[in-house]
């Protein structure tokens, strides 16, 4: 047995992503994507009422999501996303554009329900 022989054979094998996970985390980003940009597009310019500070700061952290998701879709369609790694970090980014996306909406519930 030589040295090459011995190395590899100590060397953990890559683990790869399941097939189906990448295609599904994809389908995801986008389908919160396509939801994220018509909501913008009601809120920005189809809902009535004035512009308030608190209306502002919603669209604001709205835009940052969509940017998040964005990211997010960029990664996921990396070659290095299969890695388990680096899809770990690609779903830390989705996360992070749902939670903003949550807290963004939560602010336009808030201030639509003040309106009415």
């Amino acid at each position: 047995m030589s040295k090459d022989d011995d190395q590899r054979s100590q060397t953990p094998p890559i683990r790869a992503l399941p097939v189906g996970y990448r295609q599904g985390v994809i389908s995801a980003i986008t389908v919160l994507l396509g939801f994220s940009l018509l909501f913008l597009r009601y809120w920005s310019f189809e809902a009535p009422g004035e512009w308030s500070p608190a209306a502002i700061v919603s669209t604001i952290l709205l835009a940052i999501a969509i940017l998040l998701e964005f990211v997010a879709l960029w990664r996921s369609l990396q070659l290095e996303d299969d890695e388990p790694s680096e899809y770990r970090k690609t779903l830390r980014w989705f996360l992070a554009s749902i939670v903003v996306l949550l807290i963004s909406i939560f602010f336009a519930a808030l201030i639509a329900s003040h309106a009415v």
